[in-house]
């Protein structure tokens, strides 16, 4: 069974969907991981090169870390904007809600899709996440390949875009 996704906006109804048969792969997107597991960015890593498309995947380890990169600070002067960002919550340093809560705290960062990737299954986590305004909160599975699909999944229905630059739905 794969996991639930708690997610903050719903699917559009089935008359505004379009099917494809055929999938055309989007632009390069960047994408910040902010990870402390190892395993889990090798795991994450794995999963969106199988899927094919040209991502850039910068990862960083702890809730400090990555607020310097989002804020393009010290060593990141030079980071890239991302188009999503995957959080874990137990991070060091700064944990995951505080991260959370300084990005959509931030005029300049608020707009960043933030998928919550994580172990914890606690509704106050689940909760907390959607009131710092998560967009997603997603349990990471510990079934090897329900994890590929949960990452793979996150990629098609955050970074799909078609080509007017509107979000593509194709049987999600």
């Amino acid at each position: 069974m794969i996991p639930t996704f708690h997610t903050g906006s719903p699917s559009p109804p089935a008359s505004t969907r379009q099917e494809r048969t055929t999938r055309i792969d989007p632009p390069s997107r960047d994408i910040l991981l902010i990870e402390d597991s190892l395993g889990d960015v090798r795991l994450i890593k794995e999963a969106l090169r199988e899927i094919g498309g040209v991502h850039t995947l910068h990862v960083v380890n702890d809730g400090v870390e990555a607020l310097a990169f989002l804020r393009r600070q010290g060593i990141f002067e030079s980071a890239p904007r991302p188009d999503l960002i995957l959080l874990d919550l137990n991070l060091p340093k700064k944990n995951g809600r505080e991260v959370l809560s300084e990005i959509k705290s931030d005029d300049g960062l608020k707009e960043i899709p933030v998928v919550v990737l994580t172990i914890s299954t606690a509704e106050e986590d689940i909760v907390t996440a959607y009131r710092l305004r998560a967009n997603c909160y997603v349990i990471k599975p510990v079934n090897l390949e329900q994890f590929f699909q949960v990452v793979q999944s996150i990629e098609r229905y955050w970074l799909w875009r078609d080509w007017s630059g509107e979000r593509s739905w194709y049987g999600l």
